[in-house]
C-alpha cells in the first residue's frame, strides 16, 4: 500500500505544479521527511495524510491506492471511456462490460504508443503476443462449451502441453529484444504523461492496479 501512497504522492504534487519545498511547507513537514514519504522510505501519520488530502483535494482511499478515483468513489462500467467505437454494452454481466473496455483502452493506448516508435518488430511481437492470450481463452472457452476442436489448427495434445503458452514466451522474448534495440526511439513515459489520453490513462491505471493487487497477492503466498 505505501509503495502506492508514495507513487501517488510524488505524482499528485508534479501534477500540482509545485517544488518539494513548497508542498513541505504546505504540508507542515520538513523537505527531507517530504522526500521520504514521496520515495517510500518512511510511512505517514493519519495527520499528514489528512494534510495531503485536503492539500491535493483528493481522498485518502485515493491517496493510499485503495481507489482510482480522486473522490473515493467506485469506479463503475460506464464510468469508464470506451474507445473501441462500440455503441451500447456487450452483452451479459457489466463486470464483463468493464472488463472488455479495460482491456481495449489499454490495448488501443499500447499500440499508439508503439506507433510512435515505428519499431515494427515490436509492434509485431505484442500482437503477436496478445493475440496468443486471446486464442488460449478462446479455446478453453470454445472446449467448455463442447464445440469441436478441429476448428483450431493446433492439435488438443500440443495445446494441452502448452504450445500458445510457448509460443508467447517467445513473443515476449523478441518483444523485449525488439525494444532493447530501439533506445531513442520510444517516447518518453511518466504516470503524468498518461494523462495526455483522457479515458485511456484511467483503464491504463485500473489495469495497472488490478496485476499489482493480483501479484502482490501471490508474492505473499
Amino acid at each position: 500500500m505505501y509503495a502506492r501512497f508514495a507513487r501517488t504522492l510524488s505524482q499528485l504534487r508534479h501534477e500540482k505544479g509545485v517544488s518539494q519545498r513548497e508542498a513541505a511547507q504546505a504540508l507542515e513537514v520538513s523537505q527531507a521527511l517530504l522526500s521520504h514519504y514521496e520515495n517510500g522510505i518512511r510511512e505517514p501519520g493519519l495527520a499528514f495524510v489528512t494534510r495531503a488530502c485536503d492539500y491535493y483535494h483528493v481522498s485518502a482511499d485515493y491517496l493510499l491506492g485503495r481507489t482510482l478515483s480522486r473522490d473515493g468513489s467506485i469506479i463503475e462500467a460506464g464510468d469508464v471511456y470506451d474507445s473501441s467505437g462500440e455503441k451500447g454494452s456487450l452483452r451479459g454481466s457489466i463486470m464483463a462490460t468493464l472488463q472488455k473496455k479495460l482491456v481495449v483502452n489499454t490495448t488501443n493506448l499500447l499500440f499508439d504508443l508503439l506507433g510512435k516508435t515505428g519499431n515494427r518488430g515490436a509492434i509485431t511481437a505484442a500482437g503477436d503476443y496478445l493475440s496468443g492470450g486471446l486464442y488460449l481463452l478462446l479455446r478453453h472457452l470454445y472446449r467448455r462449451g463442447g464445440g469441436n476442436e478441429e476448428l483450431f489448427g493446433v492439435a488438443a495434445d500440443a495445446f494441452d502441453a502448452g504450445a500458445v503458452e510457448a509460443d508467447m514466451a517467445a513473443s515476449r522474448m523478441h518483444y523485449q529484444l525488439a525494444l532493447h534495440g530501439a533506445d531513442g526511439q520510444c517516447p518518453s513515459l511518466t504516470a503524468e504523461s498518461l494523462t495526455a489520453y483522457p479515458g485511456l490513462g484511467q483503464s491504463v491505471a485500473q489495469v495497472v492496479h488490478n496485476t499489482d493487487e493480483r501479484c502482490k497477492k501471490l508474492s505473499e503466498i
